[in-house]
């Protein structure tokens, strides 16, 4: 991948470019509902306003970056193909949006990818080739298959088109509920934290944006401390859409920058949130999805009395893993 050129800002992306990837969205991806609680506004004290992708195509955010990414490549380009790794939305949402713009997929994917995510990727149309995630380095195959076979690549964070297309579900909610005086994000590889992060600042003067990451993968948290990339060891978490080892370039140069402050959570919290967004909320998330309201529900985020928005950014979970997760732990 090319690095783009720094912008009038001093960064990568910027507000206009997520402006921009929401007209080409317009129509294309879910425009999700913000979803209210009065319980949960009472627990926390304030009101709450829950951006809900566990709604959107494929069941999470991760359709915005890629459909935004893929739809500026030329015909050509599309010709040739994308290829693309991911633990599995990513992977989904590329398949998608591939298949909406008349291109072959291929995706490299971890040999313990939940069979949910797999099944949903192939069934996209998408071709796919396994690796190993705690001994093989997906970056290289990926980096071979494109020069191999003469594909595009369409990294799941650090991108720019990327970025700008995730930005679009923090645009979304700030235009349907109102500014905000923070914004909680899960943070995996920091692609979607920087594009909400970059259009809040504009639409939101004045507010927190946080980042929320699994105890186990603190990568982002690490590097915003010593104010330089650290990476980790491949994270072991029920989140394995965050199971990011180390933050990118691009996303970390606008989080350091924007974010206010990474807040941790652990598994066994995770859990807990899953469990009360079903019983609570009656909607289904996936761990890496519910790190915001883990946050919330365990009073991890200091507040004010005004309005805090909460992306769920997925809910890509099998029936079986979700039986034994609200039931078992």
């Amino acid at each position: 991948m090319t690095t783009p050129p720094v912008t009038d800002s001093g960064l990568p992306v910027t507000a206009a470019d997520v402006h921009a990837a929401a007209g080409r969205l317009a129509g294309v991806a879910h425009r999700t509902p913000v979803l209210r609680s009065r319980t949960l506004d009472a627990l926390v004290g304030a009101p709450v306003l829950l951006k809900c992708e566990n709604l959107q195509r494929i069941g999470a955010f991760k359709f915005r970056g890629a459909y935004n990414a893929i739809a500026q490549l030329s015909a050509e380009e599309r010709r040739r193909g994308v290829v693309a790794h991911s633990s599995g939305n990513h992977a989904q949402a590329v398949a998608l949006a591939a298949r909406e713009l008349g291109a072959h997929a291929v995706i490299v994917m971890p040999k313990d990818t939940p069979r949910l995510k797999l099944e949903a990727t192939t069934g996209y149309g998408a071709e796919i080739v396994h690796y190993d995630r705690y001994t093989e380095d997906r970056d290289a195959i990926s980096a071979a298959l494109a020069e191999e076979r003469g594909l595009i690549m369409i990294p799941p964070f650090d991108h720019r088109d990327v970025i700008a297309g995730q930005g679009t579900a923090a645009l979304e909610l700030i235009e349907d509920a109102g500014p905000l005086d923070v914004l909680l994000v899960p943070v995996g590889g920091g692609g979607l934290a920087a594009g909400c992060a970059l259009v809040a600042a504009e639409l939101s003067p004045g507010v927190r944006v946080i980042g929320i990451e699994p105890e186990e993968g603190d990568d982002t948290y690490r590097s915003l401390a010593a104010g330089e990339r650290i990476a980790v060891p491949v994270p072991r978490t029920l989140a394995d859409g965050q199971a990011v080892p180390q933050p990118g370039e691009l996303t970390f140069a606008i989080n350091r920058r924007l974010l206010d402050s990474i807040v941790l959570v652990s598994d066994a919290e995770l859990v807990e949130a899953v469990r009360w967004a079903y019983e609570r909320l009656k909607i289904v998330l996936e761990p890496s999805g519910a790190t915001p309201l883990a946050a919330l529900l365990t009073g991890k985020i200091t507040i004010g009395d005004g309005p805090i928005g909460v992306i769920l950014s997925g809910g890509n979970i099998g029936a079986e893993q979700f039986a034994r997760l609200i039931t078992e732990g």
